[in-house]
């Protein structure tokens, strides 16, 4: 499979909202559920799409260095500076079970070969563009054989959420 995790339509003034970074891009898993899984996925690798008012402005693709550098760039630095509100990010590295110290799942390293077959590999990539894409005609969500979705960290709730992983 292609796609270990992904997260679908955050919003760039939640990672920087007083214009500055955090080096922060947490995701979770559950909110209300006597445990909350979160995971920085700053480092993550992948497949992201840019959004403005219009839609998809921009794809990009992290085969080194780091999502969260790649979207900073394009959020203070480059030429697509204040033309996208919003991104969808589609992870090669999975989340394992081990936390660090702050009580946040880790990520896993990127793997070299995809594994499965290429008859899954075209389901990851129709799922990535309809759920990239949102076409109205495609009447069913479709899903990643092995991929989580995760939820964006809100500002207003970041705080008692990493609260509960202590």
């Amino acid at each position: 499979m292609l796609i270990r995790a992904f997260g679908l339509f955050w919003r760039s003034d939640e990672v920087w909202p007083d214009g500055r970074g955090r080096s922060e891009l947490l995701g979770r898993r559950g909110r209300r559920l006597a445990v909350v899984e979160i995971c920085n996925f700053w480092r993550q690798q992948g497949l992201y799409v840019l959004y403005n008012a219009y839609g998809p402005y921009y794809v990009g693709l992290v085969r080194q260095g780091t999502l969260g550098n790649r979207l900073y760039s394009h959020h203070f630095r480059d030429g697509h500076r204040g033309k996208w509100d919003r991104f969808s990010w589609f992870g090669f590295c999975g989340v394992l079970g081990a936390r660090d110290e702050h009580g946040l799942q880790l990520l896993k390293a990127r793997p070299e070969r995809a594994r499965g077959s290429l008859y899954d590999a075209i389901g990851d990539i129709e799922a990535l563009l309809i759920n990239a894409l949102g076409p109205r005609a495609n009447r069913h969500f479709e899903h990643f054989g092995d991929a989580f979705e995760w939820t964006q960290v809100l500002s207003d709730e970041r705080d008692d959420l990493l609260a509960r992983l202590v």
